[in-house]
C-alpha cells in the first residue's frame, strides 16, 4: 500500500503550538515546576497509510467520530429543546427508516426486472439462432452483447464512480467501523451502482446483485440521512437533526440491512446479516429500526411480485427475485447422510480457504492493473468477459446430449429462456444438461441445481465441469471494474458439488440431491464469508425450508471451524487488502504488553483556552490534525489544567465567524449568543466549509478567541498507563476517532497525547516495537 507523508489523522507526544509560522515548543513544565513527560524525547510519528482502495480507486480516508461533542454551545441547544422537537426528531427518523425499506424495495425490484429482460433477451436471440442452426452468428450475438454490456458497466465504474466497483460490502463494513473516504456513499456512486449491476449481471459474468444491494441500500440510507442540502434547496428545518455521524450510522446499517432483504427476499436474515457481518456497534432500539426496515422491504418484494404475475414485467418470471423452493425434498436422514453432511463441510471449508487465497491474489494482481488508469480497467473487463462468453459458450459443447425424462410437466426442451432442459446443440427430445447451468442466468442455474424432480437430470461429468469453470471464473471475475458479489459465484459453486456428493451416494442417502446441493452452497458460503447465524437464515428463507435447519447449522460451522485454520473469511481479507484501518472487536495479544502511553506519536498540538488567532490559523495550515487538546494555564486557572478537545471543523467556523477580542480575556457569552449548536454540524457529502476559504488581516491574526464554548469538556480519556488492549477495545467500543491519554501522575502536563484509529495498527506498533510477537 502506498504511504502518505502528511499525516491525516494522529497526534501524539510532543507538545508543540505553530506562531508566527515557526514550531515553537511551549514548554510548560518551565512554567510550573512539573517534569517532562516521560515519552517526551522519542518523537514518534505515525506513518501509517492514509489512503486506502475504494472500489477501484486509490483515496484518502478519514475517521467518522461516534461520539457527541458535549460543548457549551450542545448543552445550550439540549437545554432549549423542546418536547414537540423531541416528537419530530423521533417521528422524522421512523420515517427516513421507512422510506429506505421502500426505495431499497423498489431499486431491488427494478434491478430484478432489468436483469431478467435484457439477459433474457440475450439468451433468447442466441437461442433462436441455434434452433436455425446459426451457431457461429449465435456465439458472436451472444458474446457480443456480452461485451457490450460489459463494457458499458466498465466505462461508468472507471469513469465516473470507481467507488461503485466490486460488491461494496467491505466498504460498507468498514465505514460502520468508523473510516470514511470520498465517494463511498455519494450518489454517483448509487447511480453507477445500480445501473452497473444490471449491465454487470446481464452481461454474463460469473458476479451476483446481492453484494452491490447492500451497497445500494447503504447508498440510499446515506442520501437520505445527509441533513438537507443547500445544492438542491432541501434546507428543511428538520433535516438538520441528522446531521451527525451516529444518527448516520444508523440509517446506514438499515440500509444495508434493507439490501440483503432486497436481495434474498430474506428479512430477518438481513438483520442478522447487519449484526453478524458488517456493523461494528448494535444496541436494542437499531435492531428495532432494522426489523421494521426489511419489513417494509418484505412487503413492497411482495406487492410487486403480485403485479409481475399479470404478465406486466416483460420476460420477468421466478427467476429474478429469486425463492429456491426445495420444499419437495424428503428431510429425513441416517448415518450415513450425516457423515455426507460433514464431508461436505469439511470440503466447503478447504475449497472456501482457497478461494480466499486466490480471491486475494487476484485483487493484487488486478490493483497493479487498475493503478494504470481508466482504460486499463476496461480493458481488463473485456477481456474477462470474452473469456467468460468462450467458457458458458463453449463448454457445453464438450457435452453429451440426454434423452428427455418421460413425463416431465414443462416442455423438454425447454424452448426460449429459461428452464432446466436445454436443447443447444441437441436433436429433438434431447436436451444439454451443462448448456442448462451455462446458458441460464445465475439465478435459473441455481434453482436448476437445487431442483429435485429428476435426480439423474447432471451427470458427474457435468456437475465437475460446471463447478471448476464457475470456481475459476469467480475468483478472476471479482475485483474488475464493475459491480459484483460473492454471493452468488459462491452459491453456484457449493451447489455444484454438493449435488455432485449427492449424486455418488445415489440411493445409499435418504436426502435428494437437491437438498444436498443446498448443503454444498451452505458449505461453500461458511468456507467463504466465515458466517453462521446471518447465513443460516437466508438459507432457509431463501428455500423456504425450515425442516434442513438442523443439518443447515452443522454444515456450517464444520465448514467455518476448517476454513478458519487457514486464513480470514473473504470480507475481512478485501478489507485489510485495501489498505482500510478497521478495528478488530478483540485485542491482539501482543497490546497486553505495552500501555496506551507507549504508542503515541507526535508531535502534539495544544491550544489555550483563549488562544491568538495567527496560533490556530498556522496550526490549521501547517497540519492536517482533526483534533487538538485544549490546556488552560495562568491566569485562567492556577496551574495548567486540560480543559478538553476541540475539532478541526469547529475552529473553522468559529473563525469565519470572527467573534474576536483584542485582550486575551473570556468571551464565550458573546459566542453563545452569535452561533448555534446547529452552525458546527458536519456537513453532508456535499462541500462544507474549508480553512481554505478564510482569509484574515494582520490586525485579527494578533486578536485572541475564546475556545471554551466549543470546547468538548467531557472527552473520552484514559491513564497512560491503561494496557493498549483495553484502549483499543474501548476505542471501538465507544466508536471514537480520538481518545487522550492522561499522565498518572499530577507532576506533569496535564495531557500526554491522543490516540487515533492509526495508532492501534499493528504496522504501527510493529515499527516501533519490532520485537514483539505478533500472533496470527
Amino acid at each position: 500500500m502506498m504511504r502518505d507523508q502528511e499525516d491525516i489523522e494522529n497526534e501524539g507526544v510532543g507538545v508543540m503550538v505553530m506562531e508566527d509560522g515557526k514550531d515553537l515548543e511551549r514548554n510548560i513544565s518551565s512554567e510550573s515546576g512539573f517534569r517532562e513527560p516521560l515519552l517526551k524525547s522519542k518523537s514518534r510519528v505515525n506513518n501509517t497509510s492514509q489512503i486506502a482502495i475504494i472500489g477501484a480507486n486509490v483515496c484518502p480516508i478519514e475517521s467518522l467520530d461516534y461520539d457527541i461533542v458535549e460543548n457549551d454551545l450542545f448543552k445550550q441547544d439540549w437545554r432549549s429543546r423542546k418536547k414537540v422537537q423531541i416528537y419530530q426528531y423521533i417521528f422524522l427518523k421512523w420515517t427516513l427508516v421507512l422510506l429506505i425499506g421502500l426505495s431499497t424495495g423498489f431499486v431491488g425490484f427494478f434491478l430484478n426486472i432489468a436483469v431478467e429482460n435484457i439477459a433474457g433477451f440475450k439468451l433468447l436471440l442466441a437461442s433462436d439462432l441455434m434452433l436455425e442452426d446459426k451457431y457461429f452468428r449465435a456465439f458472436v450475438t451472444f458474446a457480443g452483447c456480452n461485451l457490450g454490456l460489459a463494457t458499458c458497466a466498465a466505462i461508468l465504474c472507471a469513469f465516473i464512480a470507481p467507488a461503485a466497483a466490486g460488491s461494496g460490502i467491505p466498504e460498507v463494513k468498514a465505514y460502520l467501523n468508523g473510516v470514511d473516504a470520498h465517494s463511498i456513499l455519494a450518489p454517483s456512486t448509487l447511480f453507477v451502482k445500480i445501473i452497473g449491476s444490471i449491465l454487470g449481471v446481464s452481461a454474463g459474468f460469473v458476479v451476483g446483485k446481492e453484494g452491490p444491494m447492500v451497497h445500494t441500500g447503504a447508498c440510499i440510507a446515506n442520501l437520505l440521512g445527509q441533513g438537507g442540502s443547500r445544492k438542491y434547496h432541501l434546507t428543511w428545518k428538520w433535516l438538520r437533526y441528522f446531521k451527525n455521524d451516529r444518527d448516520r450510522r444508523d440509517l446506514i446499517t438499515c440500509g444495508a440491512a434493507a439490501g440483503v432483504a432486497a436481495a434474498f427476499r430474506a428479512p430477518v436474515g438481513g438483520v442478522l446479516f447487519a449484526l453478524e457481518e458488517v456493523a461494528s456497534w448494535w444496541r436494542s432500539a437499531l435492531l428495532w429500526r432494522t426489523f421494521f426496515t426489511t419489513a417494509i422491504v418484505a412487503m413492497v418484494l411482495r406487492s410487486c411480485i403480485q403485479f409481475c404475475r399479470s404478465g406486466n414485467c416483460g420476460l420477468f418470471g421466478q427467476g429474478g427475485l429469486i425463492m429456491f423452493d426445495v420444499n419437495s425434498g424428503s428431510p429425513n436422514y441416517n448415518t450415513v447422510d450425516v457423515l455426507a453432511v460433514l464431508t461436505i463441510g469439511v470440503l466447503g471449508g478447504l475449497l472456501g480457504s482457497l478461494y480466499n487465497y486466490l480471491v486475494d491474489k487476484v485483487l493484487r494482481t488486478y490493483s497493479i492493473i487498475n493503478e494504470r488508469g481508466p482504460a486499463f480497467k476496461v480493458m481488463l473487463v473485456m477481456t474477462i468477459s470474452i473469456l467468460t462468453s468462450l467458457c458458458s459458450y463453449g463448454l457445453p459443447w464438450f457435452a453429451s446430449c440426454t434423452p428427455c425424462p418421460v413425463g416431465l410437466e414443462e416442455k423438454c426442451p425447454t424452448v426460449g429462456r429459461s428452464g432446466n432442459y436445454k436443447n443447444f446443440q441437441c436433436p429433438a427430445g434431447h436436451y444439454n444438461d451443462l448448456a442448462s447451468l451455462f446458458m441460464n442466468t445465475n439465478d435459473d442455474a441455481i434453482r436448476n441445481l437445487f431442483s429435485a424432480e429428476n435426480s439423474g437430470e447432471f451427470h458427474l461429468s457435468t456437475l465437475f465441469v460446471f463447478f471448476a469453470g464457475v470456481y475459476c471464473l469467480g475468483v478472476i471475475t471479482y475485483g474488475i471494474a464493475i459491480p459484483s458479489g460473492l454471493f452468488i459465484p459462491v452459491i453456484l459453486a457449493g451447489a455444484s458439488y454438493g449435488r455432485l456428493v449427492g449424486s455418488v451416494l445415489g440411493s445409499v442417502s435418504n436426502l435428494n440431491n437437491g437438498l444436498f446441493a443446498l448443503l454444498g452452497a451452505a458449505s461453500f458460503l461458511g468456507g467463504t464469508m466465515r458466517m453462521t447465524v446471518s447465513l443460516c437464515v437466508i438459507l432457509l428463507e431463501l428455500t423456504n425450508n425450515l425442516l434442513m435447519l438442523p443439518l443447515v447449522m452443522l454444515v456450517l460451522l464444520v465448514s467455518k471451524t476448517v476454513a478458519d485454520s487457514f486464513n480470514k473469511g473473504v470480507y475481512d481479507q478485501i478489507v485489510k487488502m485495501k489498505g482500510l484501518p478497521y478495528l478488530e472487536a478483540h485485542a491482539e495479544p501482543y497490546m497486553r504488553q505495552l500501555a496506551a502511553g507507549d504508542v503515541c506519536s507526535g508531535p502534539l498540538v495544544t491550544f489555550s483556552g483563549v488562544e491568538k488567532v495567527g496560533n490556530i490559523v498556522h496550526a490549521l495550515k501547517f497540519t492536517r490534525h482533526n483534533g487538538f487538546p485544549v490546556v488552560d494555564l495562568p491566569p485562567f486557572s492556577d496551574a495548567p489544567e486540560f480543559c478538553g478537545l476541540v475539532l478541526r471543523s469547529h475552529l473553522v467556523v468559529l473563525l469565519k465567524g470572527k467573534t474576536f477580542t483584542k485582550l486575551s480575556v473570556l468571551s464565550g457569552s458573546n459566542i453563545l449568543k452569535r452561533f448555534h449548536a446547529f452552525d458546527f454540524a458536519k456537513p453532508g457529502s456535499g462541500k462544507g466549509l474549508k480553512f481554505e476559504d478564510l482569509s484574515f488581516s494582520p490586525e485579527e491574526m494578533e486578536m485572541y478567541v475564546d475556545l471554551h464554548p466549543i470546547t468538548n469538556t467531557s472527552p473520552y480519556t484514559v491513564v497512560e498507563t491503561m494496557s493498549l488492549a483495553k484502549a483499543a477495545i474501548l476505542f471501538r467500543e465507544l466508536g471514537l476517532r480520538h481518545l487522550c491519554v492522561v499522565p498518572k501522575t499530577t507532576k506533569r502536563n496535564p495531557i500526554v497525547g491522543i490516540l487515533t484509529r492509526h495508532d492501534f495498527m499493528p504496522e504501527h506498533i510493529k515499527g516501533l516495537y519490532p520485537h514483539l510477537v505478533h500472533h496470527k
